[in-house]
């Protein structure tokens, strides 16, 4: 049994209501226990942080792509995946930030094989548990703050000050200098930028002039030099600004900074294009708010779109499902929802909610397979299936802590080579 698996063990023997007045203690104790263990390895190697609502695992693997064609060998923690040198594994775990033993242990590892450096991506709930503390961080990117996890949390105000925490973490750092690298053009950038650190750097949309934005890809001027790549979208847009700035810092050199992100032609989950040879675009996209379901659609807007939507899990954010309803309706063309992660709440129910935000009842079906066939056999040529809420998450979470092995970009490519094999 691992460390992790023993300590959940010993978590479900105490009742919940001593085990709520003790979580403070018990998450500090168990970020000390970690960094003690593996012996504060984030002190021997350069840590990148990267955190905020949208973009952090793009803006990971921007930076990866960029690093490595620096000479730079990389580490890199994320939602979509866990990578040291040469070696990546999908993260299976449903939790961005696994626990803080595996963090201390994967930075450990990331010493040993002498990587230079290690991107984490940073999450509230994981700062609201404390797994941040001990990563002495050199740098750290804040991509924008949007409306999520507000149960969780109580609070917007609170979801803010759980992110801001991350930022503070850098500010106790003693690694010099220090560098904070945050998105100017969202309301909460300036918190980030007043933090206390060597150096403070913003990136702005609004300040760069020359910048296209399509779905076949973005460019922009960056110190004299034009970037292009062909991921789409203005979201890519700022995640590319925010690595670009965030390399600048390391010295890195804007031709570089070129190379790495015009190399980087696909993020899994992220606006990831599903290609057999069909007529149509299939994209599947982790989109799960209502500014990221917006954002991909609007990156399509030159096509008529079938879109398949399952807003948010069971027991979570439940106030925006009728908006996303409400999008999805006035951006696709045809709308199918369907199943996603329900936990235990009632899938059905889910469903009505999102449906109730919409003024024609929808198309709806409960089997998310059948749901992705369904957009399929709708599209025809130059029209874009976009399937939203999973990206690259492995399983579909049910009742009692249930799950299915999952994958939309598998499914959409099975349902695609089954119909090309027509």
């Amino acid at each position: 049994m691992s460390v992790d698996s023993l300590l959940q063990f010993c978590k479900r023997l105490i009742p919940k209501k001593m085990f709520s007045l003790l979580q403070p203690l018990y998450h500090i104790l168990l970020s000390i226990s970690g960094a003690i263990l593996y012996r504060f390895p984030a002190k021997n190697i350069i840590v990148v942080g990267v955190t905020g609502t949208k973009g952090k695992s793009s803006t990971l693997e921007m930076l990866n792509s960029i690093f490595e064609h620096a000479g730079y060998k990389t580490a890199l923690l994320s939602t979509i995946r866990f990578k040291i040198g040469a070696s990546s594994e999908p993260n299976l775990r449903k939790m961005t930030i696994p626990g803080r033993f595996f963090v201390q242990r994967f930075l450990r590892r990331a010493v040993r094989e002498h990587c230079d450096i290690v991107f984490l991506e940073l999450t509230s709930e994981g700062a609201k548990q404390k797994r941040h503390w001990f990563l002495s961080l050199n740098a750290l990117v804040f991509t924008n703050l949007q409306k999520e996890h507000i149960e969780a949390h109580g609070s917007f105000e609170n979801y803010a000050a759980s992110k801001l925490s991350i930022g503070k973490s850098l500010a106790r750092s003693k690694k010099y200098p220090r560098t904070i690298v945050a998105n100017a053009d969202d309301a909460y950038g300036k918190k980030f930028l007043q933090l206390p650190v060597e150096q403070s750097l913003p990136f702005s949309l609004k300040q760069n002039k020359e910048h296209s934005v399509s779905e076949k890809g973005i460019s922009f001027a960056f110190k004299g030099t034009a970037i292009r790549s062909s991921l789409p979208g203005e979201f890519s847009l700022y995640n590319a600004l925010a690595a670009a700035t965030l390399a600048d810092a390391f010295g890195i050199s804007p031709s570089t900074i070129a190379e790495g992100l015009s190399s980087l032609t696909t993020v899994p989950g992220r606006a990831e294009n599903i290609d057999c040879g069909q007529s149509f675009s299939v994209i599947v996209d982790y989109a799960h708010t209502t500014d990221s379901l917006t954002a991909i659609y609007d990156a399509y807007d030159a096509r008529r779109k079938i879109c398949v939507l399952g807003s948010t899990g069971g027991g979570r954010d439940t106030w925006k499902r009728p908006e996303m309803g409400k999008i999805a309706e006035e951006r696709c063309g045809h709308v199918i929802l369907t199943n996603e992660d329900p936990y235990d709440e009632d899938p059905e129910k889910i469903v009505r909610e999102i449906a109730s935000g919409m003024n024609k009842s929808p198309d709806i079906i409960m089997d998310r397979r059948s749901a992705i066939e369904r957009a399929v056999s709708l599209a025809k040529e130059g029209d874009a299936v976009i399937i939203t809420g999973k990206g690259t998450d492995p399983f579909i979470m049910g009742p009692n802590g249930s799950k299915e092995r999952w994958s939309d970009a598998s499914v959409a490519r099975e349902v695609l080579t089954k119909v090309m094999g027509k």
